[in-house]
């Protein structure tokens, strides 16, 4: 399977900010959507970063509370890694792991067209295996 598939299911809505936004907001804009990371856009809308919530932590256990005054461009992960559409289900599973991150922004044409998240990627893969459980089932009923 590749990420287009799953885009095409998932859709292709992102939850951006901008990287002048403090903590604060986005620690609200993440609880509110119930989401672990967020995709900071330029000015140009292009991926300048992306926030997630180990970041946030992060922030707080080396500065304390008063880091939440702080704006998402100095906590977020700048070295953001993406995928196009596509790519394998397999080889960003990789690279999650490798990485040990959670959410992969998806690019077509230079420009943000969705995102994957770890959780996406396993809910795929459990699909795939069931079928695949149900063919040999079905093919060894039938033999």
């Amino acid at each position: 399977m590749i990420v287009k598939t799953i885009i095409e299911i998932k859709g292709r809505d992102v939850v951006t900010m901008e990287p002048g936004a403090t903590l604060d907001i986005a620690a609200k804009l993440l609880a509110g959507r119930r989401i672990g990371a967020v995709v900071v856009l330029g000015a140009d809308d292009r991926v300048v970063g992306i926030l997630s919530e180990r970041d946030i932590v992060r922030a707080i256990a080396e500065r304390g509370t008063g880091a939440m005054q702080e704006q998402v461009s100095q906590v977020m992960t700048r070295k953001v890694v993406t995928c196009t559409l596509d790519e394998t289900l397999h080889a960003i599973m990789e690279r999650m792991t490798a990485g040990k991150f959670r959410h992969v922004p998806v690019i077509e044409q230079g420009k943000l067209s969705g995102i994957i998240s770890i959780g996406d990627v396993v809910k795929h893969r459990i699909v795939e295996i069931e079928q695949e459980s149900d063919a040999l089932k079905s093919y060894i009923q039938s033999a």
